[in-house]
């Protein structure tokens, strides 16, 4: 018995050690951010939305969509989202039309809507050899109807003109899809030239498109550029374009916006090429744009909005502040309850904090206010479990138990009752999780997360570490002490203090 309680000991030992050390691993700076590494991965605490600050924007589909549309516009998204680099991005479907996004930390949520918002269809259009100028909205033959060309087909209203208050929603289209005139009326069409689409976005293989930053040696290219390659019959028309138009431009337009008119100097063998850009930011854009493809159907942005950091900070303080509150309030209670077993149970309950923690860091958990608030009531429950142990302790004691005993029959006659309650707690969890899920409610699901993963973890240092240090307690003569325990008679530790003594004697 003695050797598997010190190899317990042991083994909690180095737990909280090795938490200890993920919790306050050294900091680090990388690409002008602070990180922290424990053995080479990243454990930076990851905060959500609600704490970091940034911008969540919430889509909705311009006609009921099939479950594999959602599907596949969900995947689409998620793919842009990754490629801007947001760390601990959510990207989520809310109902049967509704998409939220939180893109934590972004700091220009208006060219992470651009990105959410662009189709991402590259075409090569025929101008007839006149160049256009780059940022203009053309249409093409095959997007003839972009939102920027649509006519303002709107009348104001009596109100409207004698007010000049903004609307309450900004919605903006995603797609250029033209928008219907109204009951019975024909869709409204935009207005100015159709220029001949010579490939369309769905023939782009996606496998070919690759960024480059910095210049080619040896050649005067643009510091930045993107590289592409149709397949199919969008490759052989612009292998034919390219070979009898040397000389003259080609436009090349993503998303309705021409991007550049360069002259054509040789013909695109195999229908790859390159488009060349002046920044970074432009190279990166256009990238995430043509690899991330194209959506399948209309979305509209419905609304957006933006957390401040500030915010953010003040709601991590506050919970700091109220977690260690608590943590200090419980403790006293335990302590000043239970005395020496409630001793015990705030050094149990002080490593239980710290390999929660440390879990979060090391999975990594999102943290997210709701979060913080199920782990600090999984705090409370990890207590629950150290309370009826401590319990039923007393009562083994006040029968003539002997400490040993007591302590053994105070686990064994509490862990049906423990486990139980911790079942309950978990199906709970597990319930409120999916829930969250499904209906696109984050708060819920970081709430649920975290007081799931507290309820696993109390278990392991309310059983396991709590009974480890009552046992190594039996042998000291002092713990042999009924005032300890806040019982007023105990024969059985007057049969262990007097058995002790007779030992001492005979020795």
């Amino acid at each position: 018995m003695r050797t598997r309680e010190i190899l317990l000991l042991i083994l909690v030992t180095v737990l909280t050690g090795v938490s200890v050390w993920i919790n306050f691993a050294p900091s680090v700076e990388v690409d002008n951010e602070t990180r922290q590494f424990w053995l080479d991965r990243d454990v930076t605490t990851r905060l959500g939305l609600d704490l970091q600050g940034g911008t969540q924007v919430l889509l909705r589909t311009e006609e009921p969509p099939t479950e594999e549309q959602m599907e596949s516009v969900v995947g689409v998204i998620n793919r842009r989202v990754n490629g801007l680099g947001v760390s601990e991005s959510v990207v989520q479907q809310s109902g049967e039309e509704r998409i939220i996004v939180e893109l934590p930390g972004v700091t220009n949520p208006e060219e992470a809507i651009d990105i959410l918002r662009g189709t991402g269809s590259l075409e090569f259009i025929d101008t007839q050899g006149q160049p256009l100028n780059t940022g203009a909205v053309v249409r093409t033959s095959t997007h003839p109807n972009p939102a920027a060309l649509l006519p303002d087909t709107t009348t104001p209203t009596e109100t409207e003109t004698l007010t000049d208050t903004a609307p309450v929603t900004d919605t903006e289209a995603v797609t250029d899809t033209a928008a219907p005139a109204g009951d019975g009326q024909p869709p409204v069409e935009a207005e100015g030239p159709i220029y001949e689409s010579i490939t369309v976005g769905s023939d782009l293989d996606l496998a070919s498109v690759q960024p480059r930053f910095g210049a080619q040696q040896g050649t005067l290219n643009s510091p930045y550029g993107v590289s592409f390659a149709f397949r199919g019959e969008s490759a052989a028309r612009l292998v034919e374009f390219t070979r009898n138009n040397v000389g003259n431009p080609m436009c090349i337009v993503i998303d309705n916006e021409v991007t550049s008119c360069p002259r054509i100097n040789n013909p695109l063998l195999d229908g790859a090429g390159e488009i060349t850009t002046d920044t970074q930011q432009d190279a990166e854009r256009i990238f995430n744009q043509l690899k991330y493809g194209a959506l399948p159907i209309g979305l509209i942005i419905e609304s957006n909005s933006t957390v401040s950091a500030s915010l953010g900070n003040d709601s991590v303080n506050a919970s700091v502040i109220a977690g260690a509150l608590g943590l200090v309030i419980v403790g006293l209670f335990m302590i000043l309850y239970y005395r020496l077993p409630g001793i015990l149970a705030t050094i149990a309950l002080i490593i239980y904090t710290s390999l929660v923690f440390a879990f979060y860091k090391l999975v990594p958990v999102t943290l997210t206010l709701p979060g913080i608030a199920g782990f600090i009531l999984s705090i409370g429950v990890a207590v629950d479990a150290n309370v009826l142990i401590f319990g039923r302790l007393k009562e083994e004691l006040r029968h003539g138990k002997k400490l040993r005993v007591a302590v053994e029959n105070g686990v064994k006659e509490s862990w049906p009752a423990i486990r139980d309650s911790s079942v309950a707690t978990l199906i709970t969890s597990a319930i409120l999780f999916l829930f969250g899920n499904s209906f696109g409610v984050s708060i819920i699901q970081g709430f649920a997360l975290t007081l799931g993963i507290g309820i696993i973890i109390s278990l392991f240092t309310a059983v396991t570490v709590t009974r480890t240090f009552l046992r190594l307690m039996v042998p000291f003569d002092f713990a042999h002490s009924a005032w300890l325990y806040g019982v007023e008679e105990a024969p059985g530790l007057e049969q262990d203090r007097k058995q002790d003594k007779r030992r001492t004697a005979t020795a």
